[in-house]
């Protein structure tokens, strides 16, 4: 080898040493990693003794799992649309009613996956693992838990306790200059938007769909768009769509409001665009008790606590409105 071509290779090799040395995970810039769930570093679970940690977002993360499911007292179902909210609310409850500290298990993803897991005996697996834990509450929304008990999946009656509105999830600044629900059926705004078949959002979303430009806006959408690829269906979208967007896969994604307060209030390149009332569509959340609940009085005592003083003061934190009383207006 000639000496300038040999140096010339000794120049690269110094180059590529640093890169091929370095972990891939912690090669990773510190604003990319951040974007990925989970966003609460920890709090969304109660846990005394957590024994080793190891998260590595993006690779090895189970963020809608939470607790210890060794022996709980009470596992709650919850659809995912208030994630961020359990944290606060378990650790009021626990604060109540101190006998069930770190000893409170909760899933958080979508509530027609909840109910193939009810289903499959409360048995889950995620990635390579498997374990089981049967649920004591389901909660979701009123007309979902309404017909898990005419199915038999549920017992007693539904406990309504609060009130969400729609949104649209934006990234800072917003780029495609979103500015209502018309504009997502532009073919140049592309859309991570959640899946009909388990998320129950999407009917709500339909609906307001509907209400801004017919069924056209709504089939644009939820059709046209997903055939051309424009529009990304989700199957979590309370994790994907602030993801997508934040990884610039997305520019626009009708959400819950609350979802959108929470990502503003976490401190991440996100924002929201409102619509008129008119055009929303506001859901009722409730909850049962399951059929079959390993812990029933316990799941009794978690719906009792979920619409007291202290939990819709929690609740409001993020958007959400006390249920009181009157229908829904979808």
């Amino acid at each position: 080898m000639h000496n300038g071509s040999f140096r010339t290779a000794l120049a690269a090799a110094a180059f590529l040493m640093p890169i091929l040395a370095t972990p891939t995970f912690a090669a990773q810039p510190a604003a990319e990693a951040e974007i990925f769930p989970p966003w609460q570093h920890g709090k969304n679970n109660d846990a005394t003794n957590r024994g080793f940690e190891f998260t590595v977002p993006q690779v090895d993360d189970l963020a809608d799992f939470h607790g210890d499911i060794t022996d709980p007292k009470l596992v709650l179902y919850v659809g995912g649309n208030y994630f961020f909210a359990m944290a606060p609310l378990v650790a009021e409850f626990e604060k109540e009613h101190p006998d069930y500290k770190g000893r409170i298990y909760w899933e958080t993803i979508p509530p027609g996956l909840l109910v193939k897991q009810i289903e499959a005996g409360g048995t889950i697996t995620s990635g390579n693992m498997t374990w089981t834990a049967k649920p004591d509450a389901y909660l979701a929304g009123l007309k979902k838990v309404d017909a898990l008990i005419g199915q038999g999946l549920l017992t007693d009656h539904a406990v309504p306790y609060v009130t969400n509105t729609l949104t649209i999830m934006v990234p800072k600044g917003n780029p495609a200059h979103v500015t209502g629900l018309a504009d997502l059926g532009k073919p140049d705004v592309r859309l991570a938007m959640p899946n009909p078949e388990f998320e129950g959002i999407a009917r709500q979303i339909e609906a307001s769909l509907k209400k801004a430009g017919g069924q056209a806006l709504a089939d644009a959408v939820y059709k046209t768009k997903v055939a051309d690829g424009s529009t990304i269906l989700t199957h979590i979208h309370h994790r994907q769509t602030p993801l997508f967007l934040m990884q610039g896969r997305a520019d626009a994604g009708v959400t819950w409001q609350s979802e959108a307060m929470f990502q503003e209030q976490a401190g991440n390149p996100i924002t929201h665009v409102d619509f008129p009332a008119n055009q929303n569509t506001t859901a009722i959340y409730a909850g049962a008790v399951v059929k079959g609940a390993p812990h029933p009085e316990a799941a009794k005592l978690w719906l009792s606590f979920v619409h007291s003083p202290e939990a819709l003061s929690i609740f409001e934190r993020y958007g959400f409105k006390p249920y009181t009383g009157k229908a829904p207006t979808d």
